[in-house]
């Protein structure tokens, strides 16, 4: 199952990953319904009042409540976005079991099918390894290279690993039409810097200990000896792959070439195979996205012997269907990939596991209920005036900017004027016709929706792209910027306390989903969105001595988060979380910016002693009120271009004049940037 992702869309998540949370709250959005918190909005006593705003202000808004707020033990984080993951967990498994109870239609026999495959835990106790036993002998067959080649291709339409991965994306160039792309792949750990670096040679020692108990599990010859050969083929590997750093650059992704090419580009490799294996045996052209990588990739992949290869292939596949197998496989590599990698102490429960499973594979079936059921037409006729205001607020911020130059303005401008904007859920559903599932063969069902994802996928490939598609579903807890789109979307699950509550203050609600929709459409103002136009054409739009002003507006930002440690001894990469902290900080000014302008010229209202800025930015800082186990924070310093909670709480308003003189914050508070050191980009 390859998924390689165009790494400049994934960081114009609100978040990337989300887990579960604590117990499902009901975040109720009748008309006269309390607030989902405090009062009016907020969590009052979640603060402690001790400390001083200037000296921590993470700790002043949220840190009663983060003390006395344990992780769940089937957590390796927990905050609002947990929680309210959680509470759509909750609404989706009461869908799920009604569907299955009452299957009015062949939708809801697939969603009652897939579930009860999974929850069968004596018929998938019953069969062990057997589901497993036609894709490896699939993998013993293999006789040499080109074999390989074709099978990693064939991965794409089930269990199995690639060193490249096909995905389809709009063109960035010709954002009006669907592409096929080929990325880096490979890895079983979590990035090549797991590999390279000293800090993580636990996490290789227990790497290789998994290695050795899958291979031993499924009886392979010699598999501490084989486990350290394929621990030293993936490093090898990792040394030719692109840095998250390097990732992130959108404009360094997109290299078109012929595939006819390929052979002379990338020696060593068996692309025609690879690529019949994949279904795309007639692509004309390929847009190589980490270009200098593949030649590399390609390199060790020939010069590895094909047993080693082999033995890859197979821990891929057991590593990948584990979760769909008995419980030794299950806790085999929950063992590694939860409490090692993650700390996570325990497992998720199975219904958990298996609503996720189903809303993986089926989640705009699911949508239907859930949008009819937990999104009200209110909600969203309240956003769209949100979001019709932070745009306006975003276009008096670039009409004024004094460092931008007319020309650079008037493109600028244009790309504001473009801007789409899709709310709650889609306007047109997918069809999931021709998927078969059956309630006894969850090994199979899982292995048959990733080849009807994929046949959807290659389907797209040099046709238009729809317009209405969307790439989250409504019960998702994230919103997303699309460059070659250049469209903001707010998925329907968002839009619940702490991030949007119709009951509650309007100050905490700029602060909360006002600030995130001012950072998805900072995010087309980012160091990477900045590279697209306003018709979402990868280009250079900019004068050079704009382009130059900005970044040396940009390198003070990434100071200011490379200095900041959240563990001892490793800091918040500032180059990997740029995008996402300039679109924290603009997204919150034109929150600021769009909760003034509400209030019509009149002075704001002061309710328990706090003033309407105050709680604009209190309610920011509760939104990322959220705690981390070690080993999951580390994991996210490496890899995630968003930066940890805490510090999304503190540092955008470190930079913004209004914070210091909403709380009176002074020189001598451990928090204050001096006015001159400030970041002032948008």
């Amino acid at each position: 199952m390859q998924r390689i992702r165009l790494m400049a869309a994934c960081s114009a998540c609100i978040v990337v990953a989300l887990t579960g949370g604590a117990s499902a709250q009901d975040h109720s959005h009748g008309a006269h319904a309390a607030p989902g918190f405090g009062a009016w909005g907020f969590d009052l006593a979640g603060r402690n009042t001790a400390v001083r705003p200037g000296d921590d202000f993470n700790e002043y808004a949220n840190g009663t409540y983060l003390s006395t707020t344990e992780i769940p033990a089937d957590k390796a984080r927990f905050g609002p976005f947990d929680v309210l993951y959680e509470n759509a967990q909750a609404q989706l498994k009461a869908i799920i079991e009604s569907s299955a109870a009452n299957p009015v239609n062949a939708n809801a026999q697939k969603v009652g099918a897939l579930y009860a495959s999974f929850m069968d835990e004596a018929r998938v106790e019953q069969l062990g390894a057997a589901p497993m036993a036609a894709d490896l002998a699939a993998v013993k067959a293999v006789s040499d290279h080109a074999a390989m080649a074709r099978l990693m291709g064939a991965s794409h339409s089930g269990f199995g690993g690639s060193l490249f991965g096909v995905a389809v994306f709009e063109d960035l160039q010709n954002p009006n039409i669907n592409s096929a792309y080929l990325g880096q792949g490979g890895l079983g750990l979590p990035d090549r810097d797991y590999y390279l670096k000293p800090d993580f040679a636990a996490q290789r020692e227990a790497y290789l200990a998994y290695l050795t108990q899958t291979l031993t599990a499924i009886g392979w010859t010699k598999p501490a000896e084989t486990a350290a050969d394929i621990l030293a083929f993936e490093t090898k590997v990792a040394e030719k792959h692109w840095t998250t750093v390097e990732r992130r650059q959108i404009d360094k992704l997109y290299n078109p070439s012929k595939v006819a090419d390929l052979a002379a580009l990338a020696p060593g490799f068996d692309w025609p195979a690879f690529l019949d294996g994949a279904q795309v045996g007639n692509l004309d052209t390929l847009i190589l996205m980490e270009n200098t990588a593949i030649p590399g990739i390609a390199q060790v992949f020939a010069e590895t012997p094909i047993e080693t290869l082999k033995a890859w292939e197979a821990t891929q596949i057991v590593d990948q269907a584990s979760p769909y197998l008995s419980k030794a496989f299950v806790d085999a590599r929950f063992e590694f990939r939860g409490k090692t990698l993650r700390g996570q102490p325990e497992n998720r429960p199975r219904w958990n596991r298996g609503v996720a499973l189903v809303d993986g594979q089926l989640g705009e079936v699911l949508a239907q209920e859930y949008v009819r059921l937990h999104f009200p037409a209110s909600s969203k006729a309240q956003m769209e005036t949100l979001v019709d205001n932070i745009r306006a607020a975003m276009t008096e911020r670039l009409k004024t900017l004094d460092w931008m130059s007319e020309a650079t303005r008037e493109q600028a401008l244009y790309k504001m004027s473009k801007f789409g904007v899709k709310i709650g859920y889609p306007d047109k559903w997918r069809s999931y016709d021709g998927l078969e599932l059956t309630p006894g063969d969850l090994y199979g069902n899982v292995e048959r929706s990733s080849a009807f994802e994929w046949a959807y996928q290659r389907g797209k490939i040099g046709k238009p792209v729809d317009p209405l598609e969307w790439g989250m579903t409504p019960q998702t807890v994230n919103a997303y910027y699309n460059p070659p789109r250049n469209e903001i979307v707010f998925p329907a699950a968002i839009l619940q306390a702490p991030f949007f509550d119709p009951n509650a203050d309007p100050a905490v609600n700029y602060g909360g989903i006002g600030a995130v929709i001012g950072h998805e459409i900072t995010h087309g103002f980012d160091d990477q969105g900045r590279k697209s136009d306003g018709d979402g054409v990868l280009r250079d739009w900019w004068t050079p001595e704009d382009a130059a002003r900005f970044e040396a507006r940009a390198k003070v930002l990434g100071d200011i988060y490379n200095s900041l440690e959240p563990i001892p001894g490793v800091h918040v990469n500032g180059d990997l979380t740029m995008g996402e902290n300039i679109a924290d900080l603009g997204g919150l000014l034109l929150a600021l910016d769009a909760y003034h302008k509400s209030l019509n010229g009149q002075p704001g209202p002061v309710i328990d002693g706090l003033t309407g800025d105050q709680r604009v930015f209190l309610g920011w800082a509760q939104v990322w009120r959220e705690k981390s186990r070690p080993e999951a924070l580390r994991e996210q310093l490496t890899t995630d271009p968003h930066s940890p909670g805490a510090v999304r709480a503190a540092t955008s308003p470190r930079n913004i004049d209004a914070w210091y003189a909403a709380f009176g914050v002074s020189p001598d508070q451990k928090e204050y940037i001096a006015p001159e050191a400030r970041a002032r980009i948008w």
